[in-house]
């Protein structure tokens, strides 16, 4: 990786977006599979299509800038990814319990993306284009509104329910 210019960065960036949410949309489907819980599997749904609409955004600033597509993959996706793997292997008496660890991770992925969603559009923002400020501006929003449906998931039902679990 070469980072000549903040161009670069910004590329790179877009890049390790890109990666980041294509390994999402192989991995909600297992999640949305293992989920109990109604109103946390039409959440992970929709975002799973928030999700490929993101990609196509990254997809129409990557082609307007001349970022590859190809070539990277975001390590700290996939080791957050994995981690909500062991928890889909995980032994639960209770599967509030469950879906009380797969918010969790659910939130560290979101939390991440708001941090590099951030990036970029600060990036696009100093490179002056506009309009990868704003189609950035969108997915950061729909980021952060992910966030809070998972947290206002989870302390209105889910986590309550996982409270009165017993071993």
């Amino acid at each position: 990786m070469k980072l000549g210019s903040m161009q670069d960065l910004f590329n790179e960036e877009l890049r390790d977006l890109y990666s980041a949410e294509n390994q999402i949309i192989k991995a909600l489907p297992k999640m949305i599979k293992a989920t109990e819980s109604a109103e946390l599997r039409e959440a992970l749904e929709s975002h799973l299509e928030e999700t490929r609409g993101q990609v196509e955004r990254l997809e129409q600033i990557m082609t307007r800038v001349g970022a590859k597509t190809r070539g990277k993959k975001c390590k700290a996706m996939e080791g957050l990814l994995e981690e909500g793997a062991e928890i889909l292997k995980a032994d639960a008496d209770d599967p509030s319990v469950l879906e009380a660890a797969m918010i969790a991770a659910c939130q560290r992925v979101e939390h991440y993306e708001i941090a590099g969603y951030g990036c970029a559009r600060t990036f696009a923002r100093m490179l002056g284009d506009e309009e990868a400020v704003s189609l950035l501006d969108q997915t950061l929003a729909e980021e952060k509104a992910a966030d809070q449906k998972l947290t206002r998931i989870a302390e209105s039902s889910v986590n309550p329910q996982a409270s009165m679990a017993t071993h």
